[in-house]
Order: structure tokens, then C-alpha cells, then sequence
């Protein structure tokens, strides 16, 4: 009897696993495109649900080798609505959406089209967009990093706050430690602070960035601001990016600006104002809402022209959220690759990571599970990165 068997189990997250896997055996080629729709289980939430629909769903993908779980109260018909969780592979999910199309009851028609419409979303991997300035920004599920160059005199963090004359250093450093964009912010949003001036946020910020396209003229550089006149002469000056963390609420003119000067935009999820969103720190479902909120905007951002493949989304950590809502959107960050556009989080030193160390482990765990992280410590945060790409063999 043959005793040095060894078998254990492997992470299988990937088609670049089940290759690297099925090498490691001696597969057959042929057998790749057999095996790798296998590689990943897709789940998919969908809230009210005609029962009806929910049941035919659960009977169509049981036929098919995977599942959805449903009420209690669905198979005897005792209630009207269901949530439900579709768990399949791509083949086989992609299988229902084609029966469905047969079903025109029970709401499926509209189901259907949202499944679709996710399915192609979420293959999505790399984007790219073009700045006004004439820049590429490529981005994709290789977490890079956005270096916060603050220039105001009451940023949270203290240490990140710079001024003009200061700026070209520190820029120059972030850019050797490996920062692929620079993100230049003249106007405080911690948490209760006080806006500034139109006039006054240019003052300070203008000169900066004019120096910096001047000493750096390759370099990606963002522009904090939820303004739409600083978001316009900012574009002017060379800007590639708008970093909005309003989700363009503050300023009426915003959305249709960056529709006018087609430049790539952070739509970002907030809940109430810098001065007063501590008070809105507390949500039934913090995932669910976060996705309504982005699916409303973007459709309304569509409608006025701004361009959808100019979109990166940004679930707003610590924007009108408590420590436990931040770490159920960190662990669901996944689910909004449905909306098929690059996703950046800015969670560097906020007081739910407890400061750089629960900062860096954050970073960690979100590399290669989203697009950019807005950061601090650049150099810090490029070596957790580096280390998390190591373990996961990207």
C-alpha cells in the first residue's frame, strides 16, 4: 500500500492558478479552457425578488451545478419577496441569463439585464484614460499608489502638510519610493473642518501645482477638490485627475465641468459634509448602500456626459462611516468591480486603522483587490504592497 500520499488543499482564486497549477501536474492544453471557467465562484446578491422568479432561479441553477440560496418561505410560497445569493461559476450563470431570457413574469426580464450587465462589468481588469494634460493613466488590479501632498495647515496628519516651497522635495521623494500619481489637496476634510475660499483654496494651491508640472512634467498629478472652479482651472494648469470627495453635492457646477473638460474623476460615497458627517455614522447595510448610491451616480453623471470610462469609484472609508461600516465595505471591496471601473480606497492613517502599522495592514490586504491606494508613507506602503504580492505569487 502506497503510504507517502500527500494531499492537501490549495487556493484555486484565479485563472492564472488553475494554470499554474495544471502545469505544475503535466495537464493537457487542451484542457485549459475546460478547466479555467471553473476557477471562480461567482456570488451575486440581489435584493426583493419576486418569490416566484427567486425560486425559478434556485431550480435553474441547481440544474446547472451551483445554487442560490433563497427565504424559507419561497418553496411554500408564504412570501412575496426574497433577497437572494446566485453562487456559480461564470459558465453557469451566464447559462441562466440565456433561459431568462424566455421568461418574460416576475420581473426577470429586469434581473436578467442587471446579471448581464454584472457578469460584464466584472471581467473588467484594465482601464485606461486620457488626461486633458495628454497623460495616460493605466490602471489595473496591480495596486498602485496615490501620494497625498497636503497644502493646508490643519490636515489631520500633521506630517503630510507641506507648502509651496516644500512641495518640489517631497513630490521628488514620493516619486523614487514608487508613487504613481501625486495627489495635491489645499482645503482640509477631516472630519469637522471648517471650508475655505474659493479664492483662498487657489492661493495656496495653484502656485504648487504650477511648480509641479513645471519640475515634473511626466507625472500623473490629481487635484483634491469639490469645487468646480478650482476643478476647472486646475485642468488648465496641467491637472491629469479630479479627486471629488462629494460625489459633485457641493458644488452644483461640478458634474457638468468635468463633463465639459473630459477629465478622469474620483467619484467618492460621502454621507453629509466634512463639518458634520460624524453624525451620519450609522447604516443598517453599509455595502447595500454604498452600491445604490454608486449605481444613482453614475447613471446621473452619464446623463450629463461625463464620460463613464473616465470614472474611478471611492467607498469613502471614514466619510460618514463608523470603524465597523469601514471594514464591511474593506471586506466586500470586491463587489464593486460590478460597476466595471477602477477602485481606489484612501483608508492612510485614518483613526480606524489605528496609524500607520493598521494602516499598512490594510494596504496589504487590499493589494491586488484594488486599482489605487490615496496614502501618507509612500515608501511604507509600496513594501507591504510589494510583500502581499510576493505571498499572493503576483
Amino acid at each position: 500500500m502506497q503510504n507517502n500520499i500527500s494531499v492537501y488543499p490549495v487556493k484555486v482564486s484565479s485563472a492564472e492558478d488553475v494554470v499554474k497549477l495544471c502545469a505544475k501536474i503535466g495537464t493537457d492544453s487542451g484542457a485549459l479552457s475546460y478547466l479555467i471557467p471553473k476557477a471562480n465562484i461567482i456570488h451575486i446578491y440581489a435584493e426583493r425578488v419576486d418569490y416566484r422568479a427567486a425560486n425559478f432561479i434556485k431550480q435553474e441553477m441547481l440544474s446547472r451545478g451551483g445554487d442560490t440560496a433563497v427565504a424559507k418561505h419561497v418553496i411554500d410560497g408564504k412570501t412575496d419577496y426574497s433577497d437572494i445569493l446566485i453562487m456559480g461559476t461564470v459558465k453557469q450563470i451566464t447559462s441562466l441569463t440565456e433561459k431568462m431570457k424566455a421568461m418574460n413574469i416576475w420581473g426577470i426580464p429586469e434581473l436578467r439585464v442587471k446579471i448581464s450587465e454584472i457578469m460584464r462589468n466584472i471581467k473588467a481588469k484594465n482601464w485606461e484614460m486620457i488626461s486633458p494634460a495628454g497623460h495616460r493613466i493605466i490602471l489595473s488590479m496591480k495596486t498602485r499608489i496615490m501620494a497625498i501632498l497636503n497644502l493646508t495647515p490643519d490636515s489631520f496628519f500633521a506630517d503630510s502638510r507641506t507648502n509651496e516651497h516644500g512641495i518640489i522635495e517631497r513630490a521628488e521623494k514620493f516619486l523614487t519610493e514608487g508613487a504613481y500619481i501625486l495627489d495635491i489637496g489645499a482645503e482640509s476634510t477631516r472630519p469637522g473642518a471648517t471650508p475655505v475660499s474659493e479664492s483662498e483654496e487657489a492661493e495656496r494651491l495653484l502656485p504648487a501645482l504650477k511648480v509641479l508640472r513645471r519640475e515634473f512634467p511626466d507625472a500623473l498629478i490629481s487635484v483634491d477638490t469639490y469645487k468646480a472652479g478650482i476643478a476647472k482651472i486646475s485642468a488648465c494648469e496641467g491637472a491629469d485627475l479630479i479627486n471629488d470627495i462629494s460625489g459633485c453635492m457641493f458644488d452644483s457646477d461640478m458634474a457638468g465641468t468635468i463633463a465639459r473638460l473630459k477629465i478622469p474623476y474620483v467619484l467618492s460615497h460621502i454621507e453629509g459634509t466634512p463639518s458634520d458627517m460624524s453624525k451620519y455614522e450609522s447604516h443598517d447595510d453599509i455595502v447595500s448602500d454604498v452600491h445604490k448610491y454608486f449605481a444613482s451616480k453614475i447613471s446621473e453623471l452619464e446623463g450629463i456626459g461625463l464620460r463613464p470610462g473616465n470614472v474611478i469609484i471611492d467607498p469613502g472609508l471614514g466619510f460618514g462611516k463608523s470603524a465597523g461600516d469601514n471594514f464591511s465595505v474593506l471586506r466586500e471591496i470586491e463587489s464593486l468591480s460590478v460597476f466595471g471601473r477602477p477602485v481606489m480606497i484612501g483608508h492612510s492613517r485614518k483613526r480606524f486603522t489605528g496609524g500607520l502599522s493598521g494602516s499598512l495592514g490594510v494596504t496589504a490586504m487590499m493589494s491586488g483587490r484594488v486599482s489605487l491606494i490615496r496614502v501618507h508613507d509612500v515608501a511604507e506602503n509600496n513594501e507591504a504592497l510589494r510583500i502581499a504580492e510576493g505571498i499572493n505569487g503576483a
